[in-house]
């Protein structure tokens, strides 16, 4: 198979010419040798108030899992300072799978034979109405990444309507570029998270045969265009698993300490999801992770950049969402489905989930288990005036 070049952008894909993130987070990437830590390392990394790169390092070695308990107690004082009692909640709404990619872990590659749909707009308001009756004030709005069933317009026009229900609205769709996404936060989106799925370009390339997910660069990018189009925020996240995972953690939190240093306005968040099994393939992995490593990675974010809000997966399991709360995690989904359509009471699902939850639990029960905790649920972080 005659294959594009995975480094290589497409004619219609902006290319930030003076922008030298990638460089700088895949040469870091490259130089991170996790082995050579010890003892002292992680000892100095506690000590400190403001932590680098170096710190962030050696936080997440192997030579920093006998001081896991103190580095959790390090990572839940700073979650306090910055976040008191707080915790953050959400739900996101599938719009359509259709996908034009054949990433080989994704349940929504185009290859795999399931049911395919998307929302038109009277469902999207009927499923966005459902959820604000839960309580909840904030919604990520998500797509297969097709451009063409899912345009730049139809995603507008699914923020437009989430403005009337929601205070604060997400985007987890494809790439886009910089005047793409000045529409879409016209149009009333407020952040865009972006995936970067490994850091490692050959292990990338492998994994996404075909498609615009396919150009490496392009998607590392994407962030850097969000803010240039006006987005508030931005989230980061390696889909921990594929490669190296200590790697791909460095990697992700060196693209956010450096782009927080770019656009200091940038309101910076992490996600930490693991690989989970997916339909009609079992879990692919280069490393895969225990709960233990996951933990160490997420504290390691907290410590390296105190103000950022990390977000906790529905692919992890209720005990361990509700422990990582309130020692490092402060937002949290509830009311979860990763298929398309399925809000309503009495309505299932009309298109196949991208991959199974751990989760299930409704709003309701996951504000009663944030209150059991000693947290304050909240739904809403931000008011505009």
């Amino acid at each position: 198979m005659n294959r594009t070049d995975h480094m290589a952008y497409l004619p219609d894909m902006e290319i930030l010419m003076e922008s030298t993130i990638m460089e700088q987070v895949l040469a870091r990437r490259e130089e991170y040798d996790y082995r050579r830590y010890v003892a002292e390392d992680i000892r100095v990394a506690l000590s400190k108030d403001n932590r680098t790169l170096e710190d962030f390092g050696a936080l997440l070695s192997p030579a920093a899992m006998p001081f896991l308990e103190e580095i959790a107690l390090k990572a839940r004082e700073e979650t306090r300072k910055h976040f008191g009692n707080s915790i953050y909640m959400f739900t996101p709404l599938y719009l359509a799978n259709y996908c034009e990619n054949s990433c080989v872990y994704c349940g929504f590659n185009r290859c795999q034979k399931i049911r395919r749909a998307q929302l038109k707009a009277e469902e999207i308001e009927r499923e966005m109405r459902s959820i604000a009756d839960t309580g909840l004030e904030e919604i990520l709005l998500l797509t297969g990444e097709s451009r063409k069933m899912s345009d730049v317009h139809y995603i507008g026009e699914a923020c437009t309507i989430a403005r009337r229900f929601f205070k604060m609205v997400g985007l987890e769709v494809y790439p886009m570029n910089t005047q793409d996404y000045a529409y879409l936060r016209e149009c009333g989106a407020d952040y865009v998270t972006v995936f970067q799925e490994t850091y490692d370009s050959n292990t990338y390339e492998t994994l996404h045969p075909d498609g615009r997910k396919r150009v490496f660069p392009y998607r590392l990018n994407a962030q850097e265009r969000a803010l240039r189009g006006g987005m508030r925020g931005v989230g980061f996240g390696a889909l921990l698993g594929l490669d190296d995972f200590k790697k791909d953690a460095f990697a992700t939190g060196t693209h956010a300490w450096l782009l927080q240093r770019k656009y200091p306005q940038a309101e910076i968040s992490f996600s930490c999801p693991r690989l989970r099994p997916v339909t009609n393939n079992g879990v692919i992995g280069g490393s895969l992770l225990h709960e233990s490593e996951l933990l160490q990675v997420i504290l390691a974010y907290r410590l390296l950049m105190p103000f950022a809000g990390i977000t906790v997966s529905t692919r992890e399991h209720a005990h361990f969402r509700d422990n990582v709360t309130g020692i490092a995690a402060t937002k949290i989904s509830a009311g979860v489905s990763t298929g398309i359509g399925g809000h309503q009471e009495c309505q299932e699902e009309t298109g196949d989930d991208q991959f199974e939850i751990a989760d299930t639990r409704s709003v309701s029960e996951v504000y009663s288990a944030m209150k059991e905790r000693g947290l304050q649920p909240v739904m809403n972080d931000y008011v505009y005036v």
